[in-house]
């Protein structure tokens, strides 16, 4: 009895230990996979933690760009409203230019009108063709250029006959032009003035030459002296050289400068030209 008893402790005794060692060997296995499984779940993990620092890092660089492109776009805005504005203040400043330019040119056109105005009437008045007088314009100013020969004897400075019915023609113009101003200036040649107990000089001769002819214009033919200036040149600005008595003759001259009194055009002028040279 006692020997089946033991039989059959040993039994189940092998059987149990078969059965332990079974369930250790799938215990075995099964944690061998747990831990296969952590591993790969952890390199996963790890790669996952990587990819998201990389897009940490993209994020915040592109917060970064998004940041400093939102200010840009801020900056051109900025920089795009300063451009029209300054082309808006470019077209006004050209605008103002081609303003004072176009009256820069109409001040110009009156003053030459005034001018050709003035030497039609001079010379439909004067009316002479005489080749000691001439009349023209240089610079747009009216010169009457008259030989001396009919104004004065050699050497004197008394104005002859003569000289007062062509003087008395220029008076007449002058008289229905108030607004005008006459320069009477005297020139003579370059032959030495031997000089008396008046007159020292051609400096002198033409001087006194030209005051002769303001006072006729003025005290005869009825000229207001405010309009007139008396001016001597001496031989100093010859219209030919003084190489031939003719020439001589032709430098020996009286020369009235008809100046219509435009101040407000000049005056306009030069404040125009100073605006655009701003």
């Amino acid at each position: 009895m006692k020997k089946v008893i033991l039989i059959l402790s040993l039994a189940t005794l092998t059987l149990t230990s078969c059965g332990t060692k079974k369930k250790i060997a799938a215990l075995e296995k099964q944690n061998k996979d747990c831990q296969d499984l952590l591993n790969s779940t952890t390199v996963k993990l790890n790669m996952c933690l990587s990819e998201k620092e990389a897009l940490n890092q993209q994020n915040d660089y592109l917060k970064k760009n998004n940041s400093e492109l939102i200010n840009n776009v801020g900056n051109m805005t900025t920089l795009t409203t300063k451009g029209a504005q300054n082309i808006e203040k470019a077209l006004e400043t050209i605008k103002e230019k081609d303003l004072k330019i176009n009256r820069l040119q109409d001040a110009l056109t009156k003053k030459d009108s005034v001018t050709l105005a003035l030497v039609s009437s001079l010379k439909k008045s004067v009316g002479l063709d005489d080749p000691d007088i001439n009349v023209n314009v240089e610079k747009g100013v009216v010169f009457i250029n008259i030989s001396d020969k009919m104004l004065f004897k050699s050497g004197s400075y008394m104005v002859t006959d003569r000289a007062k019915e062509i003087l008395g023609k220029v008076a007449k113009v002058i008289n229905d032009k108030p607004d005008f101003e006459c320069m009477v200036e005297g020139h003579t040649d370059n032959v030495p003035f031997t000089g008396n107990a008046i007159l020292l000089d051609n400096w002198d001769l033409s001087v006194k030459r030209a005051t002769a002819i303001t006072r006729v214009l003025t005290k005869e033919l009825g000229v207001k002296p405010s309009q007139l200036i008396a001016a001597g040149r001496s031989e100093y600005i010859p219209l030919v050289d003084n190489n031939t008595s003719e020439n001589r003759a032709t430098n020996r001259r009286t020369r009235i400068v008809v100046m219509p009194k435009i101040d407000e055009f000049y005056d306009m002028i030069e404040k125009e030209m100073k605006n655009l040279s701003k």
